[in-house]
């Protein structure tokens, strides 16, 4: 998988074995991970290493994924992908996310294979953004 060539991906999720699931398997496939439990770890995180792509939980105690992403779109377009991730949201839930600037909207319980595609697909368009960018500065 060349999209994972030195791409970091944040997973953020309130349950610890879906953190550890995702990440060890986002790992096996080549890519640098980060996780973190709740919004404001997240937030630390993101802000500490600026990563390739957020793989971010909607329903979290405290503030939710979806207030963070409405922080980082208020920040500015975040310079990374957000995929949001829920179990227990409605298509009003996801349709919001992406109307916000979520990359996909992915539900639980997660298909690894389409997680993988989609993370492979959120990463380039990171690159590509990133490029382009940089093509527009010099």
């Amino acid at each position: 998988m060349s999209a994972a060539r030195e791409a970091t991906v944040v997973v953020v999720d309130d349950e610890a074995e879906i953190r550890h699931i995702l990440a060890d398997t986002l790992e096996d496939e080549g890519y640098a991970v980060r996780t973190a439990a709740e919004a404001e770890a997240a937030a630390a995180t993101v802000a500490e290493t600026v990563p390739d792509l957020v793989l971010l939980d909607i329903w979290m105690p405290g503030r939710d994924g979806m207030a963070l992403l409405r922080q980082w779109v208020a920040e500015g377009q975040p310079p990374f992908q957000v995929v949001m991730m829920s179990g227990h949201s409605t298509i009003e839930t996801a349709v919001e996310a992406t109307r916000l600037g979520a990359y996909d909207y992915l539900e639980k319980p997660l298909s690894l294979d389409k997680l993988l595609l989609t993370v492979e697909h959120a990463v380039e368009a990171t690159r590509l953004r990133r490029e382009n960018e940089a093509l527009r500065q010099g």
